[in-house]
């Protein structure tokens, strides 16, 4: 792309998909609709440029296909166990904890799918990532096995996703 029009439109696919949400949030092509989402689609990413990690060079699709099938996965076997346990069980029943995952990805693209992966996850909920990023603080609804539960995110998550962002 040419390096004036990447100057004006820093994110085309981000463009795109603010056009497209806009004019069907609108559900409709009037004129005056498509010129304020395409204003839009222009300026929100030239406003919010400094807000995004660097660039992201995906280094092993295949397994960060993987990845994708192993959160959708884990997503629908938590959001089963915790319709259970909020429909089964008193709350003070409920063995809720905050814990604290060490971390050796530093990659902040990584940081930011690890983060919504973690956000997505019904009974889990990313509290806080020190400050010189060593340590995950998530606030955790069922805790089982604590050691189990660390194991699990740094296998299942951090590690496939050290292995797409920074190998």
């Amino acid at each position: 792309m040419p390096r004036l029009l990447r100057r004006w439109v820093p994110s085309p696919p981000l463009s795109l998909a603010l056009l497209v949400v806009w004019l069907l949030l609108n559900q409709s092509l009037h004129p005056a609709t498509i010129v304020m989402g395409t204003l839009l689609a222009l300026v929100v990413p030239l406003v919010t440029r400094s807000l995004r990690p660097a660039r992201v060079r995906m280094r092993h699709p295949l397994t960060a296909l993987k990845l994708a099938c192993v959160v959708v996965h884990d997503l629908t076997v938590s959001a089963w166990a915790v319709a259970r346990a909020i429909l089964t069980r008193r709350i003070r029943d409920i063995d809720s904890h905050f814990v604290s995952v060490p971390l050796d990805m530093r990659d902040a693209n990584g940081l930011a799918v690890l983060s919504m992966i973690v956000c997505l996850t019904p009974g889990t909920a990313w509290h806080e990532l020190s400050g010189d990023g060593s340590a995950l603080l998530l606030h955790v609804l069922e805790m089982g096995d604590h050691d189990a539960f660390i194991a699990m995110i740094k296998n299942r998550y951090e590690r496939p996703l050290m292995e797409i962002f920074e190998s």
